[in-house]
Formats: structure tokens, sequence, C-alpha cells
């Protein structure tokens, strides 16, 4: 025989962690149909190794000469024998005795008999019940544990009990529900410190709001007070795997219509059973009469015992009361199925209790399995909610962080920026550690694509820090740490793809001096920025934002970066009476604006990457008296007006980039100019003026047509730097020995056979600051070469 084990094997789920989808009905049906199962198994074993009848000749007739139904074997309730009645010759009314031959059977005809009558006399419920019994309770089994079986459920089912059992047992659950609670104790005492309840109702309120981990004592005597790093690292998983079960499973409702469909199916069953049960169990009786052709055995009735009738009746009546039950486990289940709402689940408790107001509401297949684990135990549902909050995600987040970004691992990126500021820069990192507070040296923090940034109070521990880069850093404040950037940071730097992503907590700093955006926005009112010295904007504006002149009284250095899209509306410069730099690089400019003509104290000018073709209007820029500096490169200026020479403090003048073709002769009569950039023209010759210009200590003509250099050049004896590159010279004047101050002399690129050994006489050029072809320097004699190397 089969083990009913075995059955159980076959019918349930094998998985013991499946238990927590199990709720109390189901627990019992489960036990109830194992029940129904011994009995049906119980009768089965029964059937198989006892005789199933046993016949005599009925040689009782009636009058009429039929033969009874063997009801006077039926109503006789001693143990007396057929036998025992044949020696009466009166029995009863209208029964005699019959006079026949002597019975005479042997055993092989009274075993025929028996095969016989117990195939066509015994009703067929009574032969076939135990093996019924069976079919039914593995039918009930199997309706009950289908849905871990079938493949479009059993692997939602499995995963989500996996999630369950490790979120259950993470040790960042009580972690996460602890720290609340902390907060919330501190909260409280911050807000009734003023109150100053007695020490009674005090302790009663931080009893309540410990309530909600002290069920998690339970579990664990001891919790660490810290995570691991592997144990964040597993926490951190766990939040992956949760997010995508929630996507996966929240979309539909199968795990629901199936528990329906097999709840359905048991409750029809249920009903089957009990009503053809309580009609045919009365057919199983213990003595039934059997016809048997007389040519056989030379009897043709048979009065026949069926052995196993009364238990069989008894193991019915008991099957019917299992199945009745059964049936009303199943009943109350279909009833709990469409009574509450089990496709929608709500953590309000739980948010409650723990404090994490972001837990979600879910639905569908994800709402149906947490309500069956509430049947099992509510306390699953609530350390698996924590799984779901995205506040307690970014504290994970930040644990991990602080694990894996030690103040030791931060020192070694320190370096020194432009600026020369101690500067800490962090790259794609998914939020900001926490020990980045605890190197107070930090001049310059510097975050680049990092999401979900809150700079919190500690920052405070920050003295030195007055310059932040955020690069597509999304930030966000403690109100402690506002107020203490608001007194001591100077520079902030923010790119942004986003109007919406700008920092609003920009506009509130009162000590910042220097402010530089980057992106798609709108610039607000910048009335609060009462130190604000420089401003640079890198986007695409149409106009000089309005904001611009809150600053007009303290703003000195305004910088525009439009990419390339045209700026047409410059009446807002007129108003920055104090402004000493203005930059508009790539602004699509045609001309330079008459606003600037009215900017008194303009020191720089810088109109790169624009397309201006004639700039007339220098003549204007005298008004300027201040110019030192005017960059024009990137442009299709095509020749300088001969009044650039009105600029009398010009210092600097760059027009690389453009398509110069002549150099005006006045423009040598800019006593002040010190550096010169005519790279990248068209220019074919240099004026005899330009040995004018004593003052000179920068001079480029690369990139140009020059066959021949005047040898005026070699009177501007305070030439630092000559680039004379990619251009046509074949010779190089000896007068170049005249420059005494020259430390860097750039030749490659032209047509040169020799360099004269007068460059030996230039007293502070070193061998590595001749930019010229290894060949030429070759052919320098070789004790010019060694003196030029021990400069």
């Amino acid at each position: 025989m089969i083990p009913v084990n075995e059955f159980r094997n076959i019918t349930s789920e094998q998985n013991p962690q499946f238990r927590v989808l199990k709720p109390w009905w189901d627990v019992l049906s489960e036990y109830l149909g194992i029940a129904m199962l011994m009995i049906g198994v119980f009768g089965c074993t029964l059937q198989l190794t006892q005789d199933k009848i046993s016949c005599l000749p009925n040689r009782l007739t009636d009058p009429s000469g039929g033969h009874t139904d063997c009801s006077h074997v039926r109503q006789h309730r001693d143990n007396q024998s057929l036998w025992e009645f044949s020696i009466t010759k009166y029995i009863g009314p209208n029964i005699v005795e019959v006079f026949g031959r002597k019975n005479g059977l042997d055993i092989h005809q009274y075993e025929f008999v028996n095969h016989f009558c117990y195939e066509r006399a015994v009703h067929w419920y009574g032969k076939y019940f135990p093996y019924l019994v069976v079919i039914h309770s593995m039918i009930f089994m199997v309706a009950s544990s289908f849905w871990f079986k079938f493949p479009g459920t059993s692997s939602k089912i499995e995963l989500f009990v996996v999630i369950l059992r490790k979120c259950f047992d993470s040790p960042w659950t009580t972690r996460a529900i602890s720290e609340v609670s902390e907060e919330r104790m501190v909260l409280w005492r911050k807000n009734n410190q003023s109150s100053a309840p007695d020490g009674g109702d005090e302790e009663d309120v931080l009893s309540l709001i410990r309530a909600s981990v002290k069920s998690d004592s339970e579990q664990k005597s001891t919790e660490p007070s810290l995570l691991d790093k592997k144990e964040g690292e597993q926490a951190k998983a766990l939040f992956e795997k949760v997010r995508k079960f929630r996507t996966h499973v929240e979309e539909a409702d199968l795990l629901y219509l199936m528990y329906v469909l097999q709840t359905v199916l048991k409750v029809f069953k249920f009903v089957l059973i009990t009503v053809y049960s309580v009609l045919l169990v009365p057919n199983i009786q213990i003595v039934v009469l059997c016809s048997v052709p007389p040519d056989l055995t030379g009897f043709s009735a048979f009065c026949c015992n069926y052995n196993k009738a009364h238990l069989f009746s008894k193991l019915a009546y008991c099957y019917i009361s299992f199945v009745g039950v059964y049936g009303l486990l199943c009943i109350y289940s279909l009833y709990w199925l469409f009574h509450r709402p089990l496709k929608e689940y709500s953590f309000e408790a739980v948010r409650l209790e723990t404090g994490i107001n972001d837990i979600p509401d879910v639905k569908n297949d994800f709402a149906f399995l947490l309500h069956l684990s509430d049947q099992y135990d509510a306390l699953y549902s609530k350390r698996f909610a924590i799984f779901l909050s995205e506040v307690s995600k970014s504290h994970l987040r930040q644990l991990n962080l602080n694990h894996e970004w030690t103040v030791g691992k931060l020192r070694s990126r320190l370096s020194h920026n432009t600026h020369e500021r101690l500067e800490l820069h962090l790259f794609m990192l998914p939020g900001l550690p926490d020990t980045v507070f605890e190197i107070p040296e930090v001049e310059s923090l510097k975050l680049e694509l990092i999401s979900n940034i809150t700079i919190p109070s500690s920052v405070t521990q920050l003295p030195a820090l007055v310059e932040l880069t955020l690069i597509h850093s999304p930030c966000r404040l403690q109100p402690a740490a506002l107020g203490h950037l608001r007194d001591q940071l100077k520079v902030l730097r923010v790119a942004t793809e986003t109007q919406e992503l700008l920092p609003l907590w920009m506009y509130t700093l009162q000590s910042l001096e220097e402010l530089h955006l980057s992106g798609e926005l709108t610039l607000d009112s910048l009335r609060e920025l009462k130190n604000l010295r420089v401003l640079t904007l890198r986007c695409k504006l149409t106009k000089i934002p309005p904001g611009v002149v809150d600053v007009s009284q303290q703003l000195l250095r305004l910088c525009v970066h439009n990419e390339g899209t045209r700026l047409q509306a410059f009446s807002s410069l007129k108003k920055l009476v104090r402004l000493a730099a203005l930059e508009l690089t790539g602004c699509g400019l045609e001309r330079i604006p008459s606003a600037v003509f009215s900017l008194s104290h303009l020191q720089e000018l810088d109109l790169r990457e624009n397309r201006l073709m004639a700039v007339e209007e220098i003549l204007s820029l005298q008004h300027c008296r201040r110019l030192a500096t005017l960059r024009l490169g990137h442009n299709h200026i095509s020749c300088i007006p001969e009044h650039i020479s009105r600029l009398r403090a010009l210092e600097m003048l760059d027009v690389s980039w453009n398509s110069l073709r002549r150099l005006p002769p006045r423009l040598c009569y800019c006593p002040r100019l010190r550096h010169l950039d005519l790279s990248h023209n068209q220019l074919v010759a240099l004026p005899s003026e330009i040995g004018v210009l004593q003052g000179l200590q920068f001079l480029s003509v690369a990139f140009n047509a020059l066959e021949t250099l005047p040898e005026e050049l070699f009177s501007c004896r305070r030439l630092r730097v000559l680039a004379l590159g990619n251009n046509s010279i074949t010779a190089l004047s000896p007068r170049v020995a005249n420059l005494a101050q020259l430390v860097r002399l750039e030749l490659k690129g032209n047509r040169l056979e020799g360099l004269p050994v007068e460059i030996a006489h230039c007293p502070v050029l070193q061998l590595t600051g001749v930019i010229v072809e290894d060949s030429l320097i070759e052919l320098l004699p070789a004790e010019l070469k060694d003196s030029m190397k021990n400069r």
C-alpha cells in the first residue's frame, strides 16, 4: 500500500515557507483533507485485504412461489444460521419450509456465487465508496494547492515568500523602525519642552512611541546598533528586488483569480458530494438478495452478507461530516474573498505606527498576497513595508555611502582647483556621504552627477567651505545648513537641465559674491544677493534677464555665454553702472551693442564667438576710458579701423580667428598695449610701426601668411613671448638678440633653413623655449645648445 504521506506529497505544496500564505481556514482544510484521505485509504485497504461478500442459498419462498428478499435475515439480530431456520416447519405467516434436494455445493461454486453476487447485487456506492473518498480527497488537496504549482502563479508566490522572509529577517528593518522611533521621541521632547510634563506622563508617551519596535525585540533579543557593509549591500539588493517585484505583480490579478476559482471549485465539490452521499449512503446494506442462474448451482436465489457494509456506512457518515465542515470553511473563504477589498492594501496603520509616512498603498496581486500574510502574522507586512519606503531606501543608501566613503578615502581625493582652493570633487555617487562633513579643511565642494542630495546641518562643521559646485546634482538644504551657507558661502556654481531643478535657496545667500549658472533657466529676482560681484549665465537667452538690475549697484562682472542664440535686448546693461567686465560670447552679435558704450567703469570687454564683420563702433568705446582688455576672437572681422588708437587704456587686444588681411598702423599707437594676439588670420605683413609698442610683452601672429618680419619688431625689447609659427617666413633676423626678456619663441611650421646664432644672446631664452623643427636645432653649434640648456 502507498503511505498516506506519499499522497500528501503529491497533492499538496512541498515548500514549508508557503505556510505564510495559508490563512487558518486553509490550514484546517488541509488537515480535514488529510483525515478524509485516511478514511478513503483505510476503506481501500479493507476492500483489498478482506473477503468482500459471503452468500448462502435462499431456501425460503413465499406462497406465490417467489423467493423472499432476505428480510428475515435482516430482522433476526441473533447469531443463528439459516440451518436453524430450516428445522422449523412453521416459521411465520404465509411462510412454509421448502423441501428439496440437499445443498451439495462445493467451494468453487461458493466462490463463483460470491464474486457473481458482489458484482450484480451489491450497490455500486457500497462497492466504490472508499475509492470515491480517495479521489475526492485528492481533488480537494489538489485544488487547495494548485496555485502553488501553476507556472503562472507559482513563480510569483515563490519570489514573494523569499523576499518576505528576507525582509522579515533583515537587520535593516529593525534599524529603520528604531531610527524613526528615536526621531519621534526627540521631536516629542522638543515640542513638549516648554510645557514640562511630569515624569509619569512622559514615560507613558515614550512607551507608546517605542511600541512600534517592541514586537521586533521578540524576534531578536539584541540588535546591532550599526549595520556592517555586507548587511547594507544585502538590504540595498532587497530594495531593488521589492521594487521590481511590485512593478511585476501589481500589473495583474492572476493570483487572486486563481485563488477564487479553486475555492469555487471546492464549494462545488462540497455540494456535489453532500447531495449524492446523503442519497446513496442508505444503499450500503449488510444483507442483499442475489439471483443466480439455477443451472449453475441448483439454486436461483442467494442471501449474501456484505461484510464491510456496516463499517462503510459509519465511515460514510463520518466522511460526510468532514466534508460538511470542509465546505463551511470554503464558504467562509468565499465570503472573505468577496466581502473585503482584497485587491487593495493600505499601509495606513503601519504609517501611523512606524512614523514612515511615504509607504505607498499597493493593489492587485501584491495586495492580495499581503492580505494572506496578515492572516498568518501581521508583523510580516509591517516589516515588508519598510522596503517600500523611499525614505527608508535613502537612509540605507546613506549608510552604505558612509561605509564605502570613509574619511581617509575622501581625504585622498582632495586637490587644489584653479582658484587655489582645497577642493573635494565627488562624481556619480548615489548620494552625499556624511563623512564629507568630517573634513574641516575643505574649502570647495564639487558635486557632479549626484542625485538626491540633501546637505545636512552638519555642514556647519566645515568652517572653511566658501565654494560649492553642483553639476546636474539637485540639492536641498536643511534649515541649519541654509543658515550656515547664507553667511559662509562666497561662490556657487550650478549646472542644471531644467528650471525646476534650479535650487531656490540660492536666492537667499546674502554673502554670495560669485554666482555661475548653466542650463535652461529663467532668472528670478536677485535682490537678496547684496554682495554679488560676479554673475555668469550659460544658457540660451534672448535678452538680459531683468533680475540682473537688482544687483546693478554692486555687480562688477557679467558673463553671458549664449551658445549661439541671438541676444537682442541690451537695455538692462545701461543700469549696470559699476560693471568692470562684460562677456557676451556666442550671442549672435553682428555689431557691438550701443549699451556697452555707457559703461564708464568697463575695463574688460569680451565679444568672442559672435558674427562681427566690422567694428567701426570701436570709436565709441573711447567713452569707456578704463577699457584695458578687448577680446574679439572667433568672429568674421576683415579690418580694424584706424581710430582704434583712441583706446588709450588698451592693454590687451585679441583679434585671433578672424579674416584680417592687414593691420592698421594706428594700432601701434596704443601706448599701453602689452598683449596682442593676431593668430589665425590672413596677414601677409606687419606694419613697421610695430616697433612703437615698447611695452609689448606678448605677440602672436601664428597661422598667417607672413613671409618677412619688419626689423622694427625686434625693437620691442620687453617681448617675452613671440609666436611666429605656421607662416611662410624664410629667415629670422639676427636682431632677435635685442629681445632680452624673451622666454618663448615659436617658429615651427615656417620655411626656415637655419637659426641665427644670435639667438643665444637672448639671456633668459632656454633651448626648451624655442619651438622649432628638430632639424634646425641640430644645426646650431653644440656649445651654443649647451649654453642654452644650462640657463
